[in-house]
């Protein structure tokens, strides 16, 4: 009698999971290369044909939250996914693309010039198919919206990134995750100033079913690590030298 309820139980758990756009055990799943965030997730999968909320954690961190959310599009995307990236105001610069992998005439941008262009544009995207991904720049997101993207998706399985700039009013939303993004200074490999590799400080607010948390991470050789100290090292050396 027991093991037939835990049985019941963990048939529900995994329909909510497939629901929320989780996918099984016995299912592909896609390895985004995570790092130390992909334990955040349920099996430590990345959740596909989801919808997935970006904040900016201030005004000057849109660029990161942007080269964030590039990361984690270069590997939904693989080698022949297209997608969109819908917005009045863009703030990608095309051309850094290709710093995660990405050529960008595999994007479509469409630049539109009011809110509610951006609204229905993203919407109607994310029941094409043909798509991998949908990106949505979007001041505003009630939760009505919120949930008519998400059943969008479950049939259509596409994955939504909706990007919303730093000072939009947070409300109830139906995303599967949300995350605040902010810029790190880049490291190069030898500690040595300068420009290196992509650093984030990375806050997992809310996650479906997983367990939240905060992370520091770069982008290095197509992947998501935690970031090293050695900068920091490198300027106790120096400190104590001098």
């Amino acid at each position: 009698m027991v093991s037939k309820k835990a049985d019941i139980l963990s048939a529900l758990q995994t329909d909510i999971l497939r629901l929320q756009g989780y996918k099984t055990s016995s299912s592909p799943t896609i390895d985004l290369n995570l790092g130390p965030i992909k334990a955040a997730f349920p099996n430590g999968a990345f959740p596909v044909g989801a919808v997935h909320e970006f904040l900016p954690a201030g005004a000057e961190d849109a660029a990161a939250a942007s080269g964030f959310m590039t990361g984690l599009l270069s590997t939904i995307m693989g080698s022949n996914g297209t997608s969109l990236w819908i917005s009045s105001s863009r703030t990608l610069f095309p051309p850094a693309l290709k710093s995660f992998g990405i050529q960008p005439d595999r994007f479509i941008f469409v630049d539109l010039q009011k809110e509610k262009e951006v609204r229905w544009a993203f919407e109607e995207a994310l029941k094409c198919p043909s798509l991998s991904t949908v990106v949505g720049e979007l001041p505003a997101m009630d939760f009505t919206f919120s949930r008519r993207m998400q059943l969008a998706v479950e049939q259509s399985k596409v994955t939504g990134f909706v990007l919303r700039p730093f000072g939009s009013q947070l409300t109830p939303s139906a995303c599967v995750s949300r995350w605040r993004i902010a810029s790190l200074p880049g490291e190069t490999n030898d500690g040595l100033p300068g420009v290196g590799f992509p650093q984030w400080s990375v806050e997992l607010l809310r996650v479906k079913n997983g367990k939240p948390g905060s992370w520091e991470v770069r982008w290095e050789n197509g992947r998501f690590c935690p970031v090293h100290k050695t900068a920091v090292a490198f300027e106790q050396q120096q400190l104590k030298a001098g």
